[in-house]
């Protein structure tokens, strides 16, 4: 009986919590949230565009032009959009037969940087003030007519690479997805290609202008278009130009970019007054260091832990007289003063750190104990008056922006770059330092006239000249193909158009070489 009276107890239990249970779940299945509305889709990526009329005087003429600021849609093989590029278009209004003018597309380097250095400091309509080689006092800043705009000879297309500027990725794509070598020239020659078909542009004299990486990227474009979309340029002017990112990489047991930066280290010591026995004559000075440098040092260098304590004190006395650091500093370095260490070192006595993109800078210490430059005091000497000027300016004269972020630079791009990058002509062996010498060789093989300027700043220890004359001295050219080559030389640094004196130069350099490139 209790065995029958419990096992009821039991079934009635049963029932009981089977009733509830099922009662608990209608009220969670009525309790349920309604299904989540489905997902707008995403606003079509759409291009933008503002165009405004100007005038400017150059060498005596006014100049009626338009300026251009808006963005092209680029796409994908299975035409999905990818990005919007900014750029700002500087076109001469007057011009009645377009294959007679030359236009120009000009961009900065980084990677990851915006054209504003270039597009504010150097040939487009309108330029800020800055200090020259001293830090620019704070706002308000002077943006003037810029008597040294290229307008006058050429066109002038400043592209914003994706992620910089108000260029951004759309759709499924991601800034990130441009970032990298080979990624990066495909979406600019995709640009290009669109912007000179749109304007009518094909057989108009084409010209690239490119500063840093912006000359790495030009070595690479050039031969991308080239041979992909049969776009023949008629020059390329490369601003503090490097080809191969090996020559300027002091990585363990490479020597070649001691032997490189030593003319560089010299000038950035006779301009600073640090040597000794500073000689008068600055050019016959660097020839002389050019000279040491491919003998007696790299002799040293080459000979690595064999070089004796006798020979290595006499090449630190020499060393010495050439760079103004100490024989003591010099012997303990092994002869080998990489940049970041000449920045510190050079006027640390005096209580300051050497710039690095012009040496003729200098800005304060911090830790006078410490052994690497902690910042380049060009690069914040600038940044400020830049930033502010341009913003300005894009929306109060431009008309475009107003609600957007104008981004200088793509902080993440750099330390994200994928640096892998198949050139032209054959590659044996293993990879090396990223290097578009192969593209520039290439380029100038299928299009033997195209020209080529470059411009060197003696003071630029970012991109030091003595590497640049190495690298395009070793392209292996025909004689005739290496005539095609232009070296120019200025007393300034990286952006040698931070120095009144030489923006003038480089506009007379570069005006003169669009005008023989363009006949």
């Amino acid at each position: 009986m209790i065995r029958v009276k419990n096992l009821g107890v039991l079934l009635a239990l049963a029932l009981a919590l089977g009733t509830i249970s099922a009662s608990l779940h209608a009220q969670e299945k009525d309790a349920k949230p309604a299904d989540k509305p489905a997902e707008a889709a995403p606003v079509p990526a759409k291009e933008e565009s503002s165009i405004t009329d100007h005038t400017i005087k150059l060498g005596g003429q006014t100049i009626p032009y338009k300026a251009t600021a808006a963005t092209i849609l680029i796409k994908n093989e299975k035409d999905e959009p990818t990005a919007l590029i900014y750029y700002t278009a500087y076109t001469r209004s007057d011009a009645k037969d377009l294959s007679q003018r030359p236009v120009s597309f000009v961009y900065n380097g980084g990677p990851g940087s915006s054209s504003v250095w270039l597009h504010m400091g150097s040939f487009s309509p309108r330029r800020v003030i800055t200090t020259n080689a001293e830090s620019t006092p704070p706002a308000p800043y002077k943006l003037v007519e810029n008597a040294n705009c290229l307008l006058d000879k050429t066109d002038l297309v400043f592209i914003d690479p994706v992620g910089t500027g108000f260029s951004h990725a759309v759709g499924k794509a991601q800034d990130k997805d441009f970032w990298g070598v080979d990624q990066d020239v495909k979406s600019l020659a995709q640009f290009i290609a669109t912007y000179v078909s749109r304007n009518s542009r094909w057989n108009s004299p084409k010209f690239l202008i490119g500063e840093s990486y912006g000359t790495f990227r030009s070595a690479a474009l050039s031969n991308y278009l080239q041979s992909h979309d049969g776009m023949y340029f008629n020059g390329i002017v490369l601003i503090s130009s490097v080809l191969d990112l090996g020559t300027i990489s002091f990585n363990a047991g490479e020597d070649m970019p001691y032997i490189f930066y030593l003319p560089s280290y010299a000038a950035t010591a006779w301009y600073h007054k640090v040597l000794k026995d500073r000689p008068e004559n600055l050019n016959a000075f660097l020839e002389e260091t050019r000279k040491f440098s491919q003998t007696d040092y790299a002799d040293a260098l080459m000979k690595g832990s064999k070089l004796g304590d006798a020979e290595k004190s006499a090449v630190a006395k020499k060393l010495s007289r050439y760079t103004g650091l100490s024989e003591d500093y010099l012997v303990k370095a092994n002869l080998r003063v990489n940049l970041p260490q000449f920045m510190k070192e050079l006027q640390r006595a005096r209580g300051l750190t050497t710039g690095r993109l012009d040496a003729r800078f200098s800005g304060w210490t911090y830790d006078l104990l410490g052994e690497y430059a902690e910042y380049d005091p060009q690069d914040t000497s600038i940044t400020g008056p830049f930033t502010a000027v341009f913003n300005n300016y894009v929306r109060d004269e431009l008309k475009f922006g107003q609600d957007k972020v104008y981004h200088t630079g793509a902080d993440e791009a750099g330390q994200n770059w994928d640096w892998k990058h198949r050139g032209g002509g054959d590659n044996f062996g293993f990879p090396g330092s990223p290097n578009v010498e192969g593209d520039l060789i290439q380029a100038l093989l299928t299009n033997p006239h195209l020209q080529v300027e470059v411009e060197n700043g003696i003071y630029d220890l970012a991109t030091p000249f003595f590497a640049t004359e190495y690298t395009m001295e070793h392209l292996g050219l025909p004689d005739k193909l290496q005539k095609n080559i232009h070296l120019q030389y200025y007393d300034a640094g990286h952006m040698m158009y931070l120095r009144d004196e030489d923006l003038a130069k480089l506009k007379a350099n570069i005006a003169s070489f669009i005008d023989s490139a363009s006949k």
